[in-house]
């Protein structure tokens, strides 16, 4: 082996967290009864992930971190570092506040595979809740006190030259998930969550551990002028009507009236001009002040990709000339 060998390193990480909107059925009274709680949006960039475990700010993440080393152009070594970082669950007990600590299983990481100057890395982490949570089964004793399954499974590939390039390959349909680039910067997002999915099916065989992977649907992060909009919808006592879409639900027109402005707060939306298809978006998008700005006509059509839920303010709640740099990056219709 030639004694010029370079080394070249690099990481992906999965935040994952419950927001308030994604949590559905009896358990929510669970939640908004105080005796557990939903998370904080995690910040955009995250500089430090043991801090944020320390404060209860996720429930778990996944932090993939891989190395290579080269030597006369060819990938002469490869190796995993990083791995599982699991929270914890904070709950309301007679007044007082108890944490417990969730319960991890083994990391997964696959053989890497070495091709055309590239290696790839695999790596799938999760566990399950502390707190037992009973579900009916099909068989004696009928009922089961275990929680279901979360988990990530990201994949890194590195190339001789050190560049990177990160995927998710599949997660769990709760909670939420986003991605951090290896500088710590949030990069992408899943763009559904599914409780009842989850709590139902999230068990034993229908896990990696069991050999069984869920293809996440990913979108691209929002801007921050959006989270900041957002922020004045959710944050600032205006209490917005929340409407929910199933797949294929038609949520604007384009060519009719209207004046609502729409936060997307889970799901896919696909933007469509006549019979084109011009682009996805995720959760955190601001959505209709074009029509809002112009004369009040909507200029595409949002299809529901996905069940989705969207919260609806009016126009007079956004400062308008948020609404028009926000509309200077929304030109799609235009493209």
């Amino acid at each position: 082996m030639s004694a010029n060998v370079q080394r070249f390193e690099a990481s992906v990480t999965s935040l994952s967290w419950i927001p308030s909107e994604a949590v559905t059925g009896l358990n929510k009274v669970v939640f908004e009864s105080g005796f557990t709680h939903y998370d904080a949006p995690p910040p955009d960039v995250v500089d430090d992930l043991d801090s944020l475990r320390a404060m209860d700010r996720f429930r778990f993440a996944n932090r993939l971190s891989a190395w290579i080393e080269v030597a006369d152009g060819r990938i002469v070594d490869a190796g995993y570092s990083g791995g599982c970082v699991m929270g914890s669950t904070t709950v309301a007990l007679g007044g007082r506040h108890a944490t417990f600590a969730a319960i991890q299983f083994d990391d997964i990481q696959r053989p890497v595979e070495v091709s055309d100057g590239r290696a790839r890395f695999v790596q799938t982490v999760g566990g399950r809740p502390a707190l037992p949570a009973p579900r009916r089964v099909n068989k004696p004793p009928f009922v089961q006190f275990e929680g279901p399954t979360v988990w990530t499974t990201l994949a890194l590939t590195i190339d001789v030259e050190g560049a990177s390039a990160f995927e998710l390959v599949g997660a769990s349909t709760f909670p939420r998930h986003w991605i951090y680039d290896g500088d710590g910067a949030l990069a992408a997002k899943v763009g559904l969550t599914d409780f009842s999915e989850w709590w139902h099916n999230s068990f034993g065989s229908h896990t990696p551990w069991g050999d069984e992977e869920s293809p996440a649907l990913v979108t691209a992060v929002e801007t921050a002028l959006e989270r900041e909009i957002a922020t004045t919808i959710m944050r600032s006592g205006l209490k917005p009507e929340v409407r929910k879409l199933h797949a294929g639900d038609v949520l604007t027109r384009q060519g009719e009236l209207g004046d609502e402005l729409f936060l997307l707060l889970d799901g896919v939306l696909s933007v469509e001009v006549g019979d084109d298809w011009i682009a996805h978006v995720g959760p955190g998008a601001i959505l209709g002040e074009r029509a809002v700005l112009e004369g009040g006509v909507r200029t595409s059509t949002l299809r529901a990709v996905t069940d989705a839920k969207v919260a609806v303010a009016r126009a007079d709640d956004v400062d308008q000339s948020a609404m028009e740099a926000l509309s200077q990056g929304h030109q799609r219709e235009n493209a």
